[in-house]
């Protein structure tokens, strides 16, 4: 979802420095980088472990939301990426199976789509915590495509990290990497495809690709 459906991410980074700041640690923009496409709960667990901190993963979870609930209510940086909403709407009007399957928390998964009004178009939803490990393992995406009831031959993964697009990689799903203003540093060596703008994914050129 982040990065490739909702440009979400300016709020995440706002969110984590204040918890940063908080708990007094000092996060390397290297570090912070290779956070990209895990969960909250992964990141805070890296963190715990890699400034031995006092305080458990959890605690350093929910102060990281406490800070992005404030941030989603009031920021106007929070949009819809570019050119999604128009493919949406050629997908789902041609009658695909679109699922979401993101390492964000199902309330902030549930918090985008309702202020965005995109629930009619998806078959399902999965968060993070539907799956015991985060992206790069592939399990999430294996989830989603049992979801839409295709083959993972016949499903097409959009993704804008290194993360994503390793588990995308490591699933056998045909992974289109998404490289958009707002996903910096990120390896696209293991996508199939990458583009950076949605109209080169338009449904006609998706056709061509499942011949």
């Amino acid at each position: 979802m982040d990065g490739v459906i909702v440009d979400t991410e300016p709020l995440h980074g706002k969110a984590y420095k204040q918890m940063f700041e908080e708990v007094g640690i000092d996060v390397s923009d290297a570090l912070y980088r290779s956070f990209t496409g895990q969960s909250t709960d992964n990141i805070s667990k890296r963190l715990v472990a890699h400034f031995d901190l006092s305080i458990s993963f959890k605690e350093l979870t929910s102060i990281k939301r406490k800070y992005f609930s404030r941030l989603f209510d009031s920021d106007p940086d929070l949009t819809l990426i570019d050119g999604f909403y128009e493919r949406l709407q050629e997908y789902h009007d041609a009658g695909l199976a679109i699922v979401v399957a993101s390492s964000a928390s199902m309330d902030n998964i549930n918090r985008t789509f309702n202020r965005f009004d995109l629930t009619p178009f998806f078959k399902a939803k999965f968060s993070g915590a539907d799956v015991p490990q985060s992206k790069p393992h592939p399990e999430l995406f294996l989830k989603a495509a049992a979801a839409t009831g295709y083959l993972t031959s016949e499903c097409l993964v959009i993704e804008d990290s290194t993360n994503g697009i390793k588990a995308a990689h490591a699933a056998k799903i045909y992974c289109v990497g998404f490289k958009s203003k707002h996903s910096k540093d990120q390896d696209y060596s293991l996508a199939d495809i990458v583009i950076e703008d949605f109209k080169e994914i338009s449904l006609k050129k998706l056709q061509s690709i499942f011949v």
